[in-house]
């Protein structure tokens, strides 16, 4: 199957050196990778890995976004899609202005309850139906929240926005993103969870990770764990801080400093063995499992496919994961096996994230790519990679 020449990530990154005035030596020697691998990435001979993207949108100071085509504006508007995203931006507007009075709202128990449906949604990979109904929880919570202000309302619409950064991430709005973990801040303080607290600052620390800034993103996990440290010390507070552990070791790990990651998962292990499966603490999906699928994360990220490879076939995916981060596992599988060799075994991952969750595959810039590897490396391109192509618009 012929690919477009102009639209996979290596051609805009040659179209973003180019205006900057550099030559393909000289952005090699700026970022901490090879003018062969540049080369071959702006040429489609390689895929663009996210570190890989982020070494260079860092370089050329430019969003990641410029450089991953993302949001995917045709897929989000033949999924109908798109235009459930400005609802949510608007009611994020909401926050300062009170009580509306003209808003029916329902009673508290019942928008508390819908806050943890939208995170379970969205743990499901059920996208559509979480940014259907996102908005108008947002606005009933805000009311109410401002006219009978509590801690368990701010708490539940910190968890909303929490919930419209989820959806925005994974629709590839990572402005809108930002926007919404600034509200998540806002409900966090007024709830004075520092639980809350510190889950939006490991999240926060998410986003400098995709930006390829690793030293503030270490810096924001820090300031988690400080502000972890200062609630009770029970159940949900070690599983935050387990799940910070683990959010440090993929950040040590794309910047290639193995022992300080294994030293974060370690601690993320022990914690876990203490909790147990702590999937229903803030959704976070904490617990052995997710131990064990963030060591093939960082494998992953340290390009050290054996290791990650050896990692995935010993990991059990219990039934009961959250399907988004059941794909995530396979994503990474797909592009383990595809960096090893292993063209066919990539794409049978690739086919079993795309069934397991479908919206979230086809909007992940992981999927994107490795897709685009396995084509340029087919000799002769499967029905079934040529689908694949088709539907993430390649």
């Amino acid at each position: 199957m012929a690919r477009h020449d102009d639209d996979h990530t290596g051609a805009r990154i040659r179209e973003q050196r180019k205006l900057a005035r550099l030559t393909q030596r000289q952005l090699a020697a700026r970022i901490p990778y090879s003018y062969s691998l540049l080369n071959q990435v702006e040429c489609g001979a390689r895929p663009a890995s996210a570190d890989f993207v982020a070494a260079v949108s860092r370089t050329l100071r430019i969003d990641v976004t410029v450089l991953t085509g993302q949001p995917y504006v045709t897929e989000l508007q033949q999924d109908r899609l798109a235009a459930l995203v400005r609802p949510i931006r608007e009611s994020l507007d909401l926050y300062d202005l009170g009580a509306d009075p003209d808003l029916t709202t329902r009673p508290a128990v019942q928008l508390v309850a819908e806050t943890d449906w939208l995170c379970a949604e969205v743990r499901a990979a059920h996208l559509r139906n979480a940014a259907r109904v996102l908005p108008g929880t947002i606005a009933e919570l805000t009311t109410v929240a401002w006219a009978t202000p509590s801690t368990e309302l701010w708490r539940a619409l910190a968890s909303a926005y929490r919930t419209a950064h989820d959806i925005s991430v994974k629709l590839g709005y990572y402005d809108l993103s930002t926007v919404a973990l600034d509200r998540m801040n806002w409900a966090a303080d007024r709830a004075s969870d520092p639980c809350l607290a510190a889950v939006r600052q490991y999240m926060r620390a998410l986003v400098y990770f995709r930006e390829g800034e690793y030293t503030i993103g270490q810096r924001l996990i820090a300031s988690g764990r400080r502000a972890v440290s200062q609630a009770e010390q029970n159940r949900e507070a070690c599983a935050v801080a387990g799940q910070l552990h683990l959010g440090a070791s993929v950040i040590a790990a794309r910047v290639d400093r193995r022992a300080v990651a294994d030293e974060h998962i370690a601690e993320a292990a022990s914690l876990a063995e203490a909790v147990g499966d702590a999937s229903d603490v803030h959704w976070l999906s904490f617990g052995p499992a997710n131990v064990a699928l963030h060591r093939v994360s960082a494998a992953v990220e340290m390009r050290r496919y054996d290791d990650a490879l050896t990692q995935a076939r010993q990991v059990h995916v219990p039934a009961a994961l959250a399907t988004s981060r059941r794909a995530h596992f396979l994503l990474d599988r797909a592009r383990t096996e595809m960096e090893l060799g292993h063209t066919e075994a990539a794409l049978g991952h690739l086919v079993e994230a795309r069934h397991t969750a479908p919206e979230q595959t086809r909007y992940h810039p992981g999927a994107r790519e490795t897709i685009s590897g396995l084509v340029h490396v087919a000799r002769r391109t499967p029905d079934t990679l040529s689908h694949l192509a088709a539907w993430v618009g390649l």
